[in-house]
């Protein structure tokens, strides 16, 4: 009934349509590498290496292919968050944002503006990785350098804008739909992968992992839906010859505040050790080679990373959630319409109150994260599958987009039905 309603809006259909449309350009992309690289060995790379992994993940799988748009929309991702601590920190930003829609615009267009440079070094730190990497790509002219990077950083431009024109359709986020599109896009790759090494003794672990999977999709569900609600009631008074307020509602607190945010800093924040080490490995420099090569080795560690991985992503939703909810303004907004908590005072506190009530609730949502983040390195012992990974993050991505697509979706139909078309 609900397909039948989505392809008889024609409107809707046009949109979905449009955006499915850019999807495919998105893909056909991905897939046009840039010469001068062996793809096979990259591939192989990028497989034995989970940091790397866990990027060309945020890229669709196209960094791996060394494809145009090798980058993804990941310097892009690394703007935004950026501005949005900027926002908190410089107060002539935090200001503009007040501004409403002209402000946001204007944080939006500084964000293009700064997504451009990062993306400029960002290629230029991966190719030097893949360089520092024999055999798998040749040393560049300077030519090469500046076409190559030019090349990258057009390509993350790009894909910013297919973004901001599936957006414009309202049907879902365009950035996380093509992060989105991207993990899909692997699914049948590691499905064939399956098929081809399957045997008798694989029965038990597949059913294992399904179970494993639909477990982690319910519970992803059930935390990206969790919201504590905490309630408000505003005063009853006087307007005129009417008596307005008097209405009970709710202020719902969501339990993961930072959404992938977090993963997404812990991700920069491990890359960073392994990449710099790297460089450094064949340095004539004897103790400098062996520091690079112990911290390459104790990254490669899976217990090591598992742990630094998890306790970096509960800190940064720690931080990210800080960054992002505001008691004290809530509390003032509050306090400014009339309302107030049943049995907190307005003012201070109501903020300390909801305070407290975060800090509870954003351990909930931290371990959480955390547990997503290092789930495939739990699941794989216990399977022992290797053609399929069971990513978390992947996961988590997969579900939060498919939820806000669908109600999207919904809330355009929903205003169809109330205009009367």
């Amino acid at each position: 009934a609900k397909l039948q309603q989505i392809w008889k809006a024609k409107d809707v259909r046009n949109s979905i349509i449009y955006v499915l449309v850019i999807l495919v350009i998105f893909r056909i992309a991905a897939h046009i590498p840039i010469p001068g690289v062996d793809v096979g060995d990259l591939k192989s790379f990028f497989e034995g290496n989970q940091v790397l992994g866990l990027i060309n993940l945020f890229s669709g799988g196209a960094m791996q292919n060394f494809s145009v748009v090798m980058l993804g929309v990941g310097p892009y991702i690394t703007a935004s968050i950026i501005f949005q601590l900027l926002v908190m920190i410089v107060p002539k930003l935090e200001a503009m944002q007040k501004e409403g829609e002209y402000g946001r615009q204007k944080i939006n267009q500084y964000t293009r503006l700064l997504t451009i440079p990062l993306a400029a070094i960002q290629g230029y730190s991966f190719i030097r990785l893949f360089q520092s990497q024999g055999g798998l790509l040749l040393d560049l002219t300077m030519f090469q350098w500046i076409t190559t990077i030019t090349i990258v950083t057009a390509g993350t431009v790009f894909l910013m804008w297919l973004g901001e024109l599936m957006s414009e359709k309202h049907i879902g986020n365009g950035i996380s739909l093509l992060i989105f599109a991207g993990i899909v896009a692997g699914l049948p790759q590691a499905l064939r992968n399956t098929v081809v090494a399957f045997d008798n003794t694989m029965v038990l672990n597949l059913v294992i992992f399904a179970l494993i999977a639909l477990v982690t999709i319910a519970v992803i569900v059930l935390i990206t839906e969790g919201t504590r609600n905490i309630p408000v009631s505003y005063a009853r008074h006087m307007v005129g010859q009417k008596s307005v307020g008097g209405v009970k509602t709710h202020l719902p607190l969501r339990v993961n505040q930072a959404g992938v945010i977090p993963i997404i800093f812990a991700i920069s924040i491990i890359l960073i050790p392994p990449m710099i080490a790297q460089f450094f490995i064949n340095s004539d420099i004897i103790w400098v080679a062996n520091t690079a090569q112990w911290t390459v080795d104790v990254f490669r560690d899976q217990a090591f990373y598992a742990i630094f991985y998890f306790i970096m992503v509960v800190l940064f939703t720690y931080f990210y959630t800080s960054v992002i909810f505001h008691p004290q303004q809530i509390a003032e907004n509050l306090q400014k319409s009339g309302g107030f908590i049943p049995g907190i005072r307005p003012g201070r506190h109501t903020a300390d109150y909801l305070g407290t009530v975060m800090s509870r609730i954003v351990f909930t949502g931290a371990l959480f994260l955390g547990a997503v983040a290092v789930l495939p390195l739990v699941v794989g012992p216990i399977t022992g599958i290797a053609t399929i990974t069971l990513g978390g993050t992947s996961l988590l991505i997969v579900v939060a987009v498919v939820i806000e697509t669908v109600k999207q979706i919904d809330a355009q139909l929903v205003m169809r039905d109330y205009e009367g078309f």
